[in-house]
C-alpha cells in the first residue's frame, strides 16, 4: 500500500513566507523590523516551529507587498498540490 504524503499548514507556511520574502530581497531581521517582530519570530515561523496570529499574518503581508487573500491561497494551493 502506497502511503500518502501530506503537507501540514506549517511547512506550507513556511515555505510560501520564506519564497514570498525572498522574492522581495528581504532577509529575515529586515522582515521582521518592518512588521515590528523579533527576528527569531520569522526564523521560527519558517522552520515550522510557530504558527502566526491572523494580525500577524496581515503585517507580513502588508510588508511583503502581498494581499492577504492570495498569500492564503497560495498556502492552500500548496498543500492541495501534495
Amino acid at each position: 500500500m502506497q502511503e500518502v504524503k501530506f503537507m501540514t499548514l506549517e511547512k506550507a507556511l513556511a515555505i510560501i513566507l520564506k519564497n514570498n520574502r525572498l522574492k522581495c530581497g528581504l532577509s529575515q531581521e529586515e522582515l521582521a523590523y518592518r512588521c515590528e517582530l523579533d527576528r527569531t519570530y520569522i526564523s521560527l515561523l519558517e522552520r515550522e516551529k510557530r504558527k502566526p496570529t491572523l494580525n500577524v499574518i496581515f503585517k507580513i503581508c502588508e510588508n511583503l507587498n502581498i494581499k492577504t487573500s492570495a498569500f492564503v491561497r497560495e498556502i492552500e494551493m500548496m498543500m492541495n498540490d501534495n
